[in-house]
């Protein structure tokens, strides 16, 4: 078993590593050897994951879009049989990007999900408001999770992630109060900030995923000591999130970088000293900020 100097409580593992007692395992390697391994059953309470985009980042070889979609096939066929009756799968992705012209990954993979039957709940929508400005067409600022179930039979914990309503006090003519006090449904498009810049968050990787986008699912599609997890899991974003509310995380990724990385934040979340941005977070107003004010030209 591979670990580093100081012992985690999430451990990074290699073919032929016993995982069954393990709370926090990362699997160094390709996420399938990984299934492989596992017993053939239904244990997953929660598969969620960003998987690469094929646009030829470090952690990953661009290829043609049918061996793209051929590779994202497997690890689908081989992830859904091994998810709960009452779980769910969330797979977020963006667009693929090319040449001045762009593809849906999200409307390329659905066919993969529907042919295992899987329910499509919804196609949640994560607006940030940073990101590389465009010059021949509007620049992206939004990439979509698409939420799947098995059943009609699945874990939903509206409390658990509900928001402030905008009109708490607004009342019937009788005088009740129309809003759920404990504040209302998130909807289908999440404004949570992308990790770029100096995000509180930003590690090595070069495309990661907020720990919040994450916590908001898990929170959600979850109870605790649930099984969560990742097949492209990078620094171990959905671990943090699933390791904060006491639930159990597997994540695979080839880059033993990541990993090592992903074991540091997890066992930091453990003990209560990472510091990440909470789904929950108010939006800031960039109109409080000097940088708003116009310079003055005159």
């Amino acid at each position: 078993m591979t670990k580093s100097a100081r012992r985690h409580q999430a451990v990074i593992v290699g073919p032929g590593d016993a995982l069954g007692k393990l709370r926090y395992a990362l699997w160094h390697g390709d996420c399938r050897e990984l299934l492989g391994e596992l017993p053939k059953r239904r244990q997953f309470d929660l598969v969620l994951t960003s998987p690469p985009y094929n646009l030829g980042k470090e952690y990953e070889s661009k290829s043609s879009m049918e061996r793209y979609l051929a590779l994202q096939e497997a690890v689908i066929d081989a992830v859904v049989p091994r998810l709960k009756r009452t779980g769910s799968l969330c797979w977020q992705v963006g667009n693929y990007a090319q040449n001045g012209y762009i593809e849906p990954l999200d409307i390329m993979l659905h066919p993969l999900f529907k042919k295992h039957g899987m329910v499509l709940r919804n196609r949640l929508v994560w607006r940030f408001g940073h990101g590389l400005h465009c010059r021949k067409r509007f620049s992206g600022r939004y990439e979509v999770v698409l939420w799947y179930t098995r059943s009609d039979d699945y874990v939903f914990n509206l409390d658990a992630v509900r928001i402030p309503s905008k009109y708490p006090g607004k009342r019937t003519a009788e005088g009740r109060y129309t809003g759920n006090p404990r504040g209302k449904n998130p909807e289908d498009v999440w404004d949570i900030p992308n990790v770029v810049g100096n995000h509180k968050e930003k590690t090595i990787h070069p495309c990661q995923f907020p720990v919040g986008l994450a916590e908001r699912l898990i929170l959600a599609l979850t109870a605790p000591r649930a099984i969560v997890f990742d097949p492209f899991c990078g620094v171990g974003s959905t671990g943090v999130a699933a390791a904060v509310h006491k639930r159990r995380f597997f994540g695979s990724d080839t880059v033993k970088k990541y990993l090592e990385v992903a074991a540091e934040r997890i066992d930091e979340a453990i003990e209560g000293k990472l510091k990440y941005r909470p789904h929950d977070q108010p939006i800031y107003d960039h109109r409080q900020s000097r940088l708003s004010i116009p310079p003055n030209e005159a």
